[in-house]
């Protein structure tokens, strides 16, 4: 019984860690189970803390995004051996950037108390240099090989959310009028760019198990577009009209730290996929 929970184990969670190779049914719906889970007790940390999730978190919270895709991408280079790239791979590398970011949370707090400044902004600044010492160092490990791509995927991204955003104005669809929402969104389909071009254009593949499907039963990764919106425009909808409707802070905190999680996973993706392509690894 032992030996075959250690190479169930083994089959569908350390080997694609070991190897950094495509999810599997198995390991996404536990990821996704300790997602949820994880956001739970990601508001009752804050809470302890007494930080209310309102947008200047949010935005304060961006750096830290950037700074995790760029870590992804310094094992993307292969610079790193065994074991301290495993680190740096998916789901280790989401435990070591939510254990560096609190911490950092936790100083800001006690910086700005001491100061008298607003956290947020030390917070924020403290992201922002470790998003640029990342940067620093992959641009020192691999030089870029494709300057356009950047340009390419923003170009697509860019367009495709001021096309709904315009739609929505038109039919006066409130929820994707909000500046906030318009960004999660925004970050997704630059996510669906990045994928568009990788795969159709540079040959790369998808990892994950329901665009894969869908990529392989199209034959085409802009199919990645519809599946954004067909996912997450009725998710905002729902956080906002169906959830949002109570005033009170508890609510609006566990919906701010949804739309946080739903832009991490929009956003960090897109980086990470943009600057590999651009560093040619």
């Amino acid at each position: 019984m032992f030996e075959a929970v250690k190479e169930f184990i083994y089959k569908y969670y350390i080997s694609g860690i070991i190897h950094d190779t495509s999810y599997n049914i198995v390991d996404t719906v536990s990821y996704a189970l300790i997602l949820g889970i994880s956001t739970f007790a990601v508001l009752k940390l804050l809470r302890l803390l007494k930080v209310d999730v309102d947008r200047d978190l949010i935005r304060a919270t961006v750096p830290y995004i950037l700074a995790g895709s760029t870590l992804r991408v310094i094992e993307d280079t292969e610079a790193l051996l065994p074991p301290w790239k495993y680190i740096l791979i998916t789901p280790p590398i989401y435990i070591l950037i939510f254990i560096i970011t609190v911490l950092l949370l936790v100083l800001s707090i006690q910086i700005g108390s001491i100061l008298k400044r607003h956290w947020h902004q030390i917070f924020s600044s403290m992201g922002i240099i470790w998003f640029v010492i990342n940067l620093t160092l992959l641009l020192r490990m691999k030089m870029p090989e494709r300057i356009g791509i950047p340009l390419l995927i923003m170009a697509l991204g860019t367009t495709t959310t001021l096309s709904v955003y315009l739609a929505a104005r038109k039919i006066n669809f409130e929820c994707l009028t909000d500046r906030l929402n318009t960004g999660i969104l925004g970050a997704h389909l630059i996510d669906a760019s990045s994928t568009f071009v990788g795969v159709d254009l540079l040959g790369y593949y998808e990892k994950h198990v329901v665009p894969t499907l869908l990529i392989n039963l199209t034959g085409t990764a802009a199919v990645m577009y519809p599946l954004k919106l067909a996912i997450f425009i009725p998710a905002i909808y729902l956080l906002d009209k169906e959830v949002g409707g109570k005033d009170d802070q508890r609510t609006q905190n566990l919906i701010n730290l949804i739309k946080l999680v739903i832009l991490v996973l929009g956003l960090s993706p897109a980086v990470r996929n943009t600057l590999r392509m651009t560093l040619g690894v």
